[in-house]
């Protein structure tokens, strides 16, 4: 596969300030949900983990099932 090579700075610059602003959000959400016990979900090489509350890693999901 071949890169794709921008001339225009900027369009680096743009992608660089894009990037930074999800970033911050991202981990603005994981505050959040650390603080309201909720899990966050992460996915690493196809495979599910989960941070729960306390700071453990597991690969069982501690949500509940819908019947």
């Amino acid at each position: 596969m071949e890169v794709k090579k921008f001339s225009d700075l900027n369009l680096y610059l743009k992608g660089f300030e894009i990037e930074s602003i999800g970033n911050q959000a991202v981990r603005k959400v994981q505050e959040e949900n650390r603080k309201k016990g909720i899990p966050l979900v992460y996915s690493v090489d196809g495979k599910i983990y989960y941070e729960l509350a306390d700071g453990s890693i597991t690969t069982n999901s501690p949500f509940k099932e819908k019947d």
